[in-house]
């Protein structure tokens, strides 16, 4: 449906002993490039939350194929395949500076209404911002 792309720069502290960056990272850089993407429909998960819905992750998968190594220029492209119903599908692709696909993941988040805790659709104005920006 549509794809966004968010650069992030390798800090010291994201790497392990061997240079590569830490396996555990690779999460919080799906969650910064899926929040950009939010932020570029017009939303943001502070909106989100305001409105009542919050979004915890269902599920998520990752695959390794190359390290990235400290002050990496990594480019995350993020893909969301479809309008959402009560879970929303990202999907990210990682770069490396020299274009090489380095990283492949997926999460899934459920929408969840914040007062009862309860799964809900997708909010009405959110499937409304997604359509109009997939036009």
């Amino acid at each position: 449906m549509f794809t966004f792309e968010t650069k992030l720069r390798v800090r010291y502290a994201e790497t392990d002993q061997m240079g590569y960056v830490y396996y555990g990272n690779y999460p919080q850089y799906y969650e910064v490039a899926r929040a950009e993407a939010m932020r570029n429909l017009g939303m943001t998960y502070r909106d989100m939350e305001a409105k009542g819905v919050v979004m915890p992750i269902a599920s998520m998968q990752i695959k390794y194929i190359r390290p990235a190594r400290y002050d990496d220029l990594l480019t995350i492209k993020t893909l969301v395949p479809e309008i959402p119903g009560a879970r929303m599908h990202f999907d990210y692709e990682i770069y490396n500076e020299s274009a090489v696909l380095i990283n492949k993941g997926s999460t899934i988040l459920a929408f969840i209404d914040k007062l009862t805790g309860r799964p809900c659709q997708a909010p009405e104005w959110f499937v409304e911002k997604l359509v109009s920006f997939a036009k």
